[in-house]
């Protein structure tokens, strides 16, 4: 399913020119099988690819929603090795296209704990970037009980990379709500903003903060969530979505498999950061 709604808002300069570049976010319901997600992953990436997009962000866990928690450990994989990332490096190549697989296990020094790891992969098929997801989540709401230190190794380096589209700044899911490290990227054009959110977190903030995150750092932001019922009994809020740095929400999906395609315009955001030099005003900096 296709979705793009960016005729529905208004910006605040001249419309968007036809110049630019297609992107996409992809949305799924990830299940405990690899090979069954690497199969529904691969068809929405052709979706998007027939909608010209040559950046495609695939959602958090999109290899792997186990029935429990420590069964990303089974299937975690070494850095440069396993079916995941030849999927993600194959399927770069064949399409010819940069592709960003919103997270894999790879093995920590921990033998019970994995990186949560963001992959940027070029449309040579070679990996980028890697990102290991720094903040983990934890949540005591209700019925809902989720403690990802348990099994995550979290990382500790702030990760951007050049790319044909510009700057891209990596992040994963609970991220979004630490702006500080957003802000350690200095000038990011796309943040790239792959997630899992839960349904009550993501129902009451997850518009908001990926909003925020495009406002304050005048940057488009690629979203792409679970969303849906999974096997494991869990729900997840997808309304994966692109929005540009005005804060305008460019084309989004609510709930279901998917692909959400969007035009990025570098000149459109060159102006507002022309207009609007807010990053240049700050005067503030962490330590």
């Amino acid at each position: 399913m296709l979705n793009d709604i960016g005729k529905q808002s208004k910006n605040p300069v001249d419309k968007q020119s036809p110049k630019g570049f297609r992107v996409a976010a992809i949305q799924m319901a990830s299940g405990p099988s690899v090979s069954a997600n690497l199969e529904e992953a691969a068809r929405l990436i052709d979706e998007a690819v027939a909608e010209q997009a040559k950046l495609v962000v695939l959602p958090e866990y999109f290899c792997i929603m186990g029935m429990k928690d420590t069964d990303k450990l089974a299937v975690q994989e070494q850095p440069g090795e396993g079916p995941i990332q030849k999927f993600l490096s194959d399927t770069a190549k064949r399409c010819g296209i940069w592709l960003v697989g919103g997270s894999v296990p790879l093995a920590s020094p921990d033998p019970e704990k994995v990186f949560n790891s963001c992959l940027v992969y070029a449309d040579n098929g070679e990996l980028a970037a890697r990102y290991d997801k720094i903040h983990l989540f934890g949540l005591k709401l209700g019925h809902e009980r989720y403690a990802e230190e348990k099994t995550i190794k979290a990382g500790d380096k702030v990760v951007t990379v050049d790319s044909p589209f510009g700057k891209l700044g990596l992040s994963i899911c609970y991220d979004l709500r630490f702006p500080e490290l957003f802000r350690l990227m200095n000038k990011v054009d796309i943040i790239l903003a792959p997630a899992a959110f839960t349904a009550i977190t993501g129902k009451a903030h997850w518009e908001v903060l990926v909003r925020a995150r495009a406002v304050e750092n005048m940057a488009y932001v690629i979203a792409p969530g679970q969303g849906g019922y999974h096997v494991n009994g869990r729900e997840t809020n997808g309304d994966s979505m692109i929005v540009d740095p005005w804060g305008v929400i460019l084309a989004r999906l609510p709930r279901g498999s998917g692909a959400v395609v969007a035009t990025i315009d570098p000149e459109y955001q060159s102006s507002l950061r022309t207009n609007l030099p807010a990053l240049d005003h700050r005067t503030l900096y962490a330590c």
